[in-house]
């Protein structure tokens, strides 16, 4: 076991080195990659829930108008059917 670790040259300890430092930077260029689309996802869900509150906004203005209208009351009589069959 000795002779190993006195056999070792600097060459094979420099090549360990740069296949870690090249595995490194494989991970940092994945890990970032995935950051980035992260971070435009949230950008475009922020977008989208901006986008949402105008558009709840304008269906509760829509809303209230319509029920403003339905509450005046109408000058047309409702008309009332007497004995109305049912089609079956």
């Amino acid at each position: 076991m000795n002779e190993l670790a006195a056999n070792t040259s600097p060459l094979f300890s420099y090549g360990v080195l740069a296949i870690i430092i090249v595995v490194a930077l494989i991970a940092w260029f994945f890990v970032n990659r995935a950051s980035m689309r992260a971070s435009e996802q949230i950008r475009l869900l922020e977008a989208l829930l901006e986008e949402q509150k105008k558009q709840n906004a304008l269906l509760r203005r829509l809303a209230e108008s319509q029920r403003v209208e339905q509450e005046t009351p109408e000058t047309e009589e409702p008309r009332e059917f007497i004995r109305m069959i049912p089609e079956r």
